[in-house]
């Protein structure tokens, strides 16, 4: 297995995060909100980045690119941060359907998680997935997450509200 390596976003990053989400819009349609047509071009992109660039600079999200040997093949990102008494953010992931299976997303998430409790000064990640997306289970757990919970319809995935399971891992 080849390392995997996370780097902060850019907009120039646009261009192949059109192309990964294009090739691979079957794969992630199960596990992702309905997108519309727009999503899968570079201004789609474009836009989606500026926002998480303009969440990042207000300290609120932190988005990557997940890399297998310099190539993007995914994206990994802390969202909803919140400061104060709950300095708690969520994580999201996906890895492109043909680099899965080998730990790259196993390995994103450790430097996420690392960067989170360090750079972000976070004390709790959250992470929550389908009931059946046991793959994703499996990342969580061996990063330290523990399952907390279920929650019934708790986001609109593929153009249903559905359960989730809830993971989080504390800051040691």
């Amino acid at each position: 297995m080849s390392r995997s390596v996370i780097r902060p976003a850019t907009l120039e990053d646009a261009p192949v995060l059109a192309a990964l989400y294009r090739r691979n819009r079957t794969f992630l349609q199960p596990w992702e909100p309905r997108r519309e047509e727009s999503w899968y071009t570079v201004p789609g992109q474009q836009a989606f980045l500026a926002e998480a660039l303009r969440e990042r600079e207000a300290g609120l999200a932190a988005p990557f690119l997940i890399l297998d040997d310099d190539e993007p093949v995914g994206r990994i990102t802390v969202s909803r941060i919140t400061r104060g008494a709950f300095l708690s953010g969520g994580l999201g992931y996906w890895v492109s359907l043909d680099h899965t299976g080998r730990g790259l997303a196993t390995v994103a998430v450790a430097a996420v998680k690392a960067y989170a409790f360090g750079e972000l000064g976070l004390h709790r990640l959250e992470a929550a997935t389908l009931p059946h997306n046991i793959a994703s289970q499996h990342v969580l757990v061996a990063n330290g997450f523990v399952r907390i919970g279920r929650a019934p319809g708790y986001l609109r995935i593929n153009g249903r509200w559905q359960d989730h399971v809830l993971f989080q891992v504390l800051a040691a």
